[in-house]
């Protein structure tokens, strides 16, 4: 039996990962610290004799006794209302835990596999972004604590490939959506479902008209299993490309959730991106991957889950 350590596994993201390698037939082990991920999400696992829960911050050495084939490094805040509120230590878990996590597999051989984001090309320039774009970053700017620290974890990782020999692998996470995100995490998707369910207005920064690309989870975890097991070193668009504008997305909640709420616009955020959607040619052509989840089936299974905690 492989053993896989996910960090961040209590997260949106991390649990939905432990899930998909218990299935698989993987042991184990969830390294977290709640500074937002939620022992809720990995409740249902706690009985599973394959699965083994560790409380640490891995910014610090992270010790895991035994033999270990795969490290998936899912640790993060991951959403601006987190990064904004956390700068520090989003910059430390992107920088000096990517470090510890990189040191853990290099001492057990593993395959390390950094969960980056398509926030490394900041307010793109170029439409769709491909995994050869550079990005337009502001590093002084308030996003920046999130966009430098990733940008900053693929440097490392590529450096650990490059001079420690580590097989590594980068994926670049498109916004995904789907059951275990929470409510006030800042995202516009969960922030306009509780706003419709509420009966609140739906705000809606700038004028709507940027645009966000939503992947379900289910296919963004496919994509990120397909990953680890490939031999790809460089990064991956994993989202979905299907674009669509904030305004329009409003409006969808309000027809899919029949809320009577109203939109109101507020000011954009500064260095808010305008567009973003991933081009997955390479996805498709290395691992035969892309999303099979229309976005009306995903926010209807999302929604379930939403209504279930609002009561």
């Amino acid at each position: 039996m492989k053993t896989a350590v996910v960090t961040g596994g209590a997260g949106f993201l991390g649990s939905h990962l432990c899930d998909r390698l218990i299935t698989e037939g993987f042991r184990v082990i969830c390294i977290d610290n709640f500074i937002t991920g939620s022992p809720d999400n990995i409740a249902h696992l706690f009985g599973n004799e394959n699965f083994q829960f560790i409380k640490h911050d891995v910014t610090n050495f992270i010790h895991v006794p035994g033999k270990v084939d795969y490290i998936l490094h899912f640790a993060s805040p991951a959403s601006p209302i987190d990064y904004l509120k956390l700068p520090i230590q989003t910059l430390k878990v992107g920088s000096l835990g990517t470090h510890k996590a990189l040191g853990l597999a290099k001492e057990k051989n593993a395959v390390f596999l950094l969960a980056s984001t398509s926030e490394v090309y900041g307010d793109p320039l170029i439409h769709p972004q491909n995994e050869d774009y550079w990005g337009n970053v502001n590093p002084v700017g308030p996003r920046g604590v999130y966009d430098e620290a990733k940008r900053f974890a693929e440097s490392l990782t590529m450096a650990y490939h490059r001079y420690h020999g580590l097989q590594t692998r980068i994926v670049r996470i498109f916004n995904t959506y789907g059951p275990r995100m929470r409510l006030n995490d800042g995202r516009v998707l969960p922030t306009f479902i509780g706003q419709a369910l509420k009966g609140e207005p739906l705000t809606i920064f700038g004028d709507g008209s940027q645009t966000r690309s939503f992947c379900y989870v289910d296919d963004l975890i496919e994509g990120i299993y397909r990953l680890m097991l490939s031999a790809e070193v460089y990064p991956v668009n994993i989202g979905n490309p299907d674009e669509i504008t904030i305004k329009q997305f409003a409006e969808e909640v309000l027809q899919l959730t029949g809320s009577k709420s109203k939109i109101e616009f507020h000011p954009l955020p500064e260095d808010d991106p305008k567009v973003r959607q991933p081009d997955i040619s390479k996805a498709k052509k290395i691992l035969g991957w892309e999303p099979k989840v229309s976005r009306n089936e995903g926010i209807k299974k999302t929604l379930e889950y939403f209504m279930k905690i609002i009561k």
